[in-house]
């Protein structure tokens, strides 16, 4: 089991008898997460179950997942309205540009002019571009938006992010 789960979606309803479960999807990478064969995970309180997707298709705007050894509406019906994680292994090559979250959150962000700012702590997903809050001891939160003008360079290495935050973005 690892140690850091994130959210991908959450079960809204079952699918027929046969023990699918319709998803609503908040992940980028889709294809990845609910391929076949693929780890989900659902947490209950401190219990953590896991799920191998044993199929998976597009539904309207639903992804239908049917799990192995779920193969009857009953097995799957107390699910509905969990959420489910995945711990972000599974996902094939980005692109250029393109992070996981975890590799982004943590990074120290730096400004040319006024140096370390903070680090990242979330990311808020909007519809044009995600946000990255930054928190760091001289400023309690810095909303970042992800757009060229201002995140310069992502070095995931060195673990630093390059931005020029533009006037009035900050108190």
């Amino acid at each position: 089991m690892t140690e850091k789960l994130y959210r991908v979606g959450t079960i809204v309803n079952t699918h027929g008898i046969k023990g699918e479960v319709r998803v609503i999807s908040i992940t980028d990478f889709p294809e990845d997460r609910f391929k076949a064969g693929a780890k989900v995970y659902l947490k209950n309180k401190d219990q953590v179950t896991e799920f191998t997707v044993e199929s998976s298709r597009p539904h309207k705007s639903f992804i239908l997942l049917k799990f192995k050894g779920y193969d009857n509406i009953n097995d799957v019906e107390k699910y509905v309205k969990s959420e489910l994680f995945a711990d972000g292994e599974e996902v094939s090559n980005l692109n250029e540009g393109e992070f996981l979250y975890k590799q982004i959150i943590g990074l120290t962000v730096i400004d040319k002019d006024l140096g370390e700012v903070g680090k990242v702590t979330e990311i808020i997903e909007l519809g044009s571009n995600d946000v990255w809050v930054v928190k760091g001891p001289k400023y309690k939160e810095i909303l970042l938006p992800y757009i060229d003008d201002v995140v310069k360079s992502v070095d995931i290495d060195n673990g630093v992010v390059n931005v020029e935050i533009p006037d009035g973005l900050m108190d």
